[in-house]
């Protein structure tokens, strides 16, 4: 059979693992680890079926909910929240951009650079609701614990990602800035922050959602907030009121995510 006339042959993506036999070990190890670890879950049955009953009544509670039995407490935790959010978003930011500036490799010394990162690692290591576990028990119950908590997450996430940014900015600018003599604080003035404006505003915006989102978690354990009000309509069965919490929630974090939209569409 001539050239010409050769069947064409299929093109396929080589293997992730050339090595078939670790390949298919590797596919078989797995799916032995997983039944094993499926095995080892004690799903109790009989639990189960009642938990079904109860939740078809707390998702009936959105078709009925009930804002007028627990109003009062949800107003004070709606404003414990919003309180909660804006000033440890604030204060989380005020934090973040020099420990993210420090945490930039081009634009800071090593020394600088390594502590920056190890304050951000510190803080992203641990979860939301252990801090709140942990301030909860220093400062006691309210809304004092959620702001550290929101606060204390707020440095981990921020500084993170604006370091990243700094990183990759454009360093004509900042080289030219730098040749000029200029000291340092015009250097990040005029030549970096003016690159990562924008990104640091969405950034914040962003943390803004998250924080109330999360403020609603840790007022669970104690930290105050909507959280709380929530926490408790379920323990009491309450399943109407918290529909009507979990409405309210979800209407705030959409209109905050809308507003936030616009701001960076003018910023853009």
């Amino acid at each position: 059979m001539s050239a010409a006339h050769a069947p064409a042959r299929r093109w396929r993506p080589p293997p992730l693992i050339a090595n078939p036999y670790l390949r298919y070990a590797l596919i078989i190890g797995a799916a032995l680890y997983l039944a094993l670890a499926l095995g080892s879950v004690e799903v109790n049955w009989a639990r189960l079926s009642d938990g079904w009953a109860r939740g078809l009544r707390f998702v009936s509670g959105f078709l009925e909910p009930n804002f007028s039995r627990r109003w009062d407490d949800i107003v004070q935790g709606m404003i414990e929240s919003l309180t909660m959010t804006v000033t440890s978003t604030v204060v989380g930011i005020a934090i973040s951009v020099p420990i993210g500036i420090g945490a930039a490799r081009n634009v800071v010394p090593r020394a600088v650079y390594y502590a920056c990162r190890s304050i951000i690692a510190v803080s992203r290591s641990l979860q939301e609701i252990i801090v709140a576990i942990l301030l909860v028990a220093m400062v006691g119950f309210g809304p004092f614990a959620g702001f550290l908590t929101l606060s204390f997450a707020t440095i981990g996430f921020l500084s993170k990602l604006l370091a990243e940014d700094i990183e990759d900015i454009d360093p004509a600018p900042v080289e030219a800035i730098r040749a000029t003599g200029a000291p340092w604080p015009s250097l990040i003035a005029f030549g970096v922050l003016p690159q990562v404006a924008p990104r640091l505003l969405g950034l914040s915006l962003y943390r803004l959602d998250i924080n109330f989102r999360e403020s609603a978690v840790v007022g669970i354990v104690g930290a105050g907030g909507i959280g709380a009000t929530l926490n408790t309509a379920i323990d009491r069965y309450e399943f109407d009121s918290a529909a009507a919490i979990l409405i309210l929630i979800i209407a705030i974090v959409m209109a905050s995510e809308y507003i936030s939209g616009l701001i960076r569409g003018r910023v853009k």
